[in-house]
């Protein structure tokens, strides 16, 4: 079977989501330019600072690929690619695109507030204090896989550390030429990303050798910094800049596919249990977690993206779309790996792990552009580590927004403007993910963070589901996905526990089911207040038809 077939297929259904089923959900949203974006009523120049749509969909998509949609479907493949490409499309198009607008589009007519305080307008002040909780221990989580994702690549990938750090130094010099000089956006987007390029060749050439120990007392001195920086400064534009690395990526992927035109090797069967995994149901929905549908990009909707948007109908390119896109990137993904028979893909897996086996593969395809193999495969991997980077501090921002929220409802008022301090909220952050990460690298960390990854999908869309329904609009588009999503995590979360518990590690297996507890707790008060929204609604619609009645 060939890879070409496949991708073309792909993109042919993702562009054919994107134009109707986007402009349909879009629609159900309510989602018009008369509505005046946070970013314009509380603009700050720190959080809240009006954009570009594509400046924004560049931090938004750069923030919620990561490795995520390489790492996850990469692992699902043991379960075979046919079943891996198939969720990663249904889920991504019916499920995680529909998650992501619906998310951002609550939060624009929040005040670009979390979907914490959504749930505390529509569910209760402890559904929304239930949420924060819930939300920072998966970021926390998130930090801490992230981080040793990076620190390993930098470790094995010495070029791609020096490219990172080269970039940091060039998207500092991007912000002030177009935020602070006013250059044109697009001149300095020819430049900034010419710069770009020849960074990735630097990095070759001067490649930075340090241990993983150093890499992780750097990356966490990096993310404070850089979650306490205002984001014209940084987030914004190396997101932006860094976003044409992925777009670089993919195209240059895509490319090499048609020129080499590869077969697909694997075979077709199914593997309806592996051993060190467990069953395919539901461990292959959590596994493949960002490249379908994942919690994370809830909180980057409503957290950094929606301070940023200046219209309200950029919500369905930056949130719709960047999801399609990041889908895109998942089914390469697969590709980059089905292209080896199984048996090798196993070996190699175990050997190498999932970011570089997918820097050969799609490094592989490259190199028939007429590149060099070790070239091709230098700047995949180069790719994949830079969006791991953006992620973590993107992660660092949003934990730290989480930290100060909550802090609003404090009774103390000594301890609250302590907790609002955002120097003060990030160290918190960047203490307990580091504390979090000794406690049990990738291989124990990656289960919890996509079973934790998925429940706060399905807690973002069934604040959605409440909030669309207390304004009267059918939300059956967001309750399929929400009833899936906490069935398969649910469950993942109970055998994660278990299996935790049966290997030790106490703290795991505790949160695991603290998180499950939360869960349900979060599910039981919103179904009742619904029931009192309706009951309400029923009274009222009685008395007035008693009304009616009695008036002469």
């Amino acid at each position: 079977m060939s890879v070409l077939a496949i991708l073309a297929v792909t993109i042919a259904i993702l562009l054919s989501a994107y134009r109707f089923y986007g402009s349909f959900i879009a629609r159900k949203l309510g989602i018009d330019n008369r509505n005046v974006t946070p970013a314009h009523t509380r603009e700050d120049g720190v959080d809240y600072v009006p954009s570009n749509r594509f400046v924004v969909l560049g931090h938004h998509f750069a923030s919620i690929a990561g490795a995520g949609p390489i790492v996850g479907p990469i692992i699902a493949v043991y379960f075979g690619w046919i079943p891996a490409l198939l969720w990663i499309l249904i889920g991504g198009i019916f499920f995680g695109a529909v998650h992501d607008i619906t998310s951002m589009t609550a939060s624009l007519r929040h005040q670009g507030k979390s979907i914490g305080e959504i749930i505390q307008q529509y569910i209760g002040d402890a559904g929304k204090k239930l949420f924060l909780i819930f939300a920072f221990a998966t970021l926390l989580l998130v930090i801490a896989v992230f981080m040793d994702i990076v620190a390993r690549t930098f470790v094995t990938v010495p070029a791609a550390a020096s490219a990172s750090v080269f970039f940091i130094l060039l998207a500092l010099l991007f912000g002030v030429v177009i935020n602070r000089l006013g250059f044109p956006l697009w001149i300095s987007t020819i430049f900034g990303v010419g710069l770009l390029y020849f960074f990735v060749y630097l990095g070759e050439v001067y490649p930075f050798q340090i241990g993983y120990g150093w890499w992780i007392a750097i990356l966490v001195a990096y993310i404070f910094l850089a979650a306490v920086t205002p984001v014209s400064i940084l987030l914004q534009p190396r997101d932006f800049l860094n976003s044409f690395l992925l777009y670089g990526m993919i195209l240059f992927g895509i490319t090499g596919i048609m020129i080499a035109n590869p077969r697909i090797e694997m075979s077709t069967s199914v593997q309806f249990h592996v051993e060190h995994l467990g069953f395919l149901f539901p461990v292959l929905f959590v596994t493949v977690a960002c490249g379908a549908i994942s919690g994370f990009h809830s909180l980057v909707a409503s957290g950094t993206t929606s301070k940023q948007i200046s219209k309200e109908e950029d919500a369905k390119l930056i949130g719709f779309g960047g999801m399609l896109i990041e889908t895109l990137l998942a089914v390469i993904a697969v590709m980059a790996v089905a292209v080896m028979t199984r048996g090798d893909f196993a070996a190699r897996l175990v050997d190498a792990g999932p970011v570089t086996l997918f820097s050969e593969g799609l490094g592989g395809f490259i190199s028939a552009m007429g590149i060099p193999v070790a070239v091709a495969v230098s700047f995949v991997a180069l790719t994949v580590s830079a969006f791991a980077l953006t992620t973590l501090d993107t992660c660092t921002r949003l934990a730290r927004f989480i930290i100060q929220e909550y802090a609003e409802d404090l009774p103390s008022q000594r301890l609250r403007p302590v907790l609002q301090n955002r120097f003060v909220a990030t160290f918190l952050v960047v203490l307990f993910s580091g504390l979090l990460l000794l406690t049990g690298q990738f291989e124990q960390l990656w289960p919890i963070f996509g079973s934790a990854n998925q429940l706060l999908a399905a807690l973002a869309l069934l604040a959605g589901t409440v909030w669309l329904a207390k304004k009267n609009v059918n939300p059956l588009f967001t309750v399929i996905p929400m009833i899936f999503m906490f069935s398969v995590t649910l469950l993942s979360l109970l055998v994660f526990a278990w299996n935790q518990y049966q290997q030790n590690a106490w703290f795991l297996s505790v949160l695991s089911i603290s998180l499950f507890v939360l869960a349900v707790i979060l599910v039981v008060m919103a179904r009742n207040s619904l029931r009192r929204y309706y009951a309400e609604q029923k009274r009222g619609q009685t008395k007035s038809g008693t009304e009616t009645v009695s008036t002469p």
